[in-house]
């Protein structure tokens, strides 16, 4: 992996998320609750308070969870809920080093069709169906994994221009639409349950 990625809007967070697979991962697991830049920030935000070049899941496996969620709950706090947080990118690390010895771009490097590489991923600590989803469209949208079948897998959020995730942001602009689609979603779900 090597790509230009713009989910933290942050030069040197996105620059991480583009090179390291285990940092693209957590971010996704971290997306949630917080806003999509503050979370695809956290990534950076860890390497950097450990004092490291990238995210090492033996290394975050093996830590202490205390003193792993101290690091998390640091001012400013990787995310509005640090400890819980700290508890899930621990539990994704461990699963990566049981399962595919600590190398997170195993998840998807051989995977055979896209359905498989959906499974695989609604296998990890943290990610239910709709997370899985997006961080596939987000494989297939911008970092080139592309097993067939991926866009149906993805289901929805596969689609082309469709701006409905962080699969789709690219700038400022994608951003903006991602936003815009969000609040419609959300608009409309309040609105369907003011009629019940």
């Amino acid at each position: 992996m090597d790509v230009t990625l713009h989910l933290a809007q942050d030069p040197d967070a996105d620059a991480l998320l583009g090179r390291s697979p285990l940092a693209a991962l957590t971010g996704m697991l971290l997306d949630q609750q917080i806003p999509m830049e503050w979370a695809f920030r956290g990534p950076e935000t860890i390497v950097r308070r450990m004092g490291a070049d990238d995210l090492d899941a033996h290394d975050i496996a093996a830590r202490d969870p205390e003193e792993f969620a101290a690091l998390l709950s640091e001012k400013p706090a990787v995310h509005r809920y640090p400890g819980s947080m700290a508890k899930r990118v621990q539990a994704l690390c461990q699963y990566l080093v049981e399962h595919y010895d600590g190398d997170a771009e195993a998840v998807w490097r051989d995977a055979g069709s896209g359905a498989e590489l959906l499974k695989r991923l609604e296998a990890l600590p943290g990610f239910g169906r709709q997370k899985a989803q997006i961080f596939l469209a987000l494989l297939g949208k911008q970092l080139g994994v592309t097993p067939k079948g991926w866009r149906e897998a993805a289901g929805a959020y596969g689609e082309t221009k469709s701006y409905r995730s962080v699969a789709d942001i690219t700038g400022p602009e994608s951003l903006a639409k991602v936003r815009a689609h969000k609040q419609e979603m959300k608009a409309a779900a309040k609105a369907a349950k003011a009629k019940e």
